[in-house]
């Protein structure tokens, strides 16, 4: 008898403390919201077509683009109150990759307070701090590693690889891998003496939303590969050459113009199905 009233209080105990994580559960919903970002790559206000030369930089260079890898990090909420909200915190970062279409959507992990946002800011690439050597033990993360004798140890992985062809001086089809990260000092010998964080952060123009509980927000994020080359440096793939992974000078003017490039597609609320 005396055993059957010990299961009897077990069980009684177990409801009760299920119960109250229920309740805790519930409470913690209440108020919150959901995030999903798209990312999209355009050229000359319409969709990126891979694979075609049809695009003209502002330096006259025709060219094409084969494929664009990145990552976006460090996703934050800014409410009018100067108030800021990291999304993501444990997992900060989200790979981008137009051979993987998969990796074009992100669903933030975040349960997102209601309310009023004025506007999102974002790092492109990976903070230096964050950027550590080897965090990405599977592919395709893993293959953006930045080469250590480059600063791979200042900062991990690539920000971005861009890749395609233009038509040179001499009219001839030529590779270009336009690859941001890390840069480097060098002194009068080309040889390296520092490194360089290339990593930046930009505020996304017009990029206010409001949320609901229990609302779904679908964001678009939009990077204009034409801006790469426009301003406010004219970039000029004669000049700069093919790769860019040891050239600073041409880093920094992607840096640059990377402030320009990104963009709200879209914020809309997604339909329940």
């Amino acid at each position: 008898m005396k055993r059957h009233q010990f299961f009897v209080a077990v069980f009684v105990v177990l409801n009760i403390l299920s119960s109250c994580k229920k309740s805790a559960d519930t409470e913690s919903d209440k108020n919150t919201a959901k995030l999903v970002f798209y990312f999209e790559h355009f050229a000359d206000g319409k969709e990126l077509a891979l694979d075609e030369m049809k695009y003209i930089s502002t330096a006259g260079n025709q060219y094409e683009v084969t494929e664009i890898q990145w990552f976006i990090s460090d996703i934050t909420l800014n409410k009018n109150d100067g108030s800021k909200l990291l999304l993501d915190d444990e997992k900060f970062a989200h790979y981008i990759d137009t051979n993987l279409p998969e990796t074009g959507k992100w669903v933030v992990t975040d349960a997102i307070p209601v309310g009023e946002y004025e506007s999102i800011s974002m790092i492109f690439g990976i903070k230096g701090e964050k950027n550590k050597q080897l965090m990405y033990t599977d592919p395709p993360e893993n293959d953006m590693l930045w080469p250590v004798n480059l600063g791979g140890d200042q900062g991990g992985y690539h920000y971005m690889k861009l890749n395609g062809f233009w038509i040179n001086k001499e009219d001839q089809r030529t590779p270009f891998n336009f690859h941001l990260g890390v840069g480097q000092e060098k002194d009068a010998d080309n040889n390296i003496t520092g490194f360089i964080q290339n990593w930046f952060e930009t505020e996304l123009p017009a990029s206010s939303f409001s949320i609901d509980e229990n609302e779904t927000k679908s964001i678009s994020i939009r990077m204009n590969v034409d801006s790469w080359w426009d301003k406010p440096n004219m970039y000029n793939h004669d000049e700069h050459g093919g790769k860019i992974m040891q050239n600073q000078k041409a880093m920094r003017m992607g840096v640059e113009n990377g402030r320009s490039v990104f963009s709200i597609g879209s914020i809309a609320s997604v339909v329940a199905e």
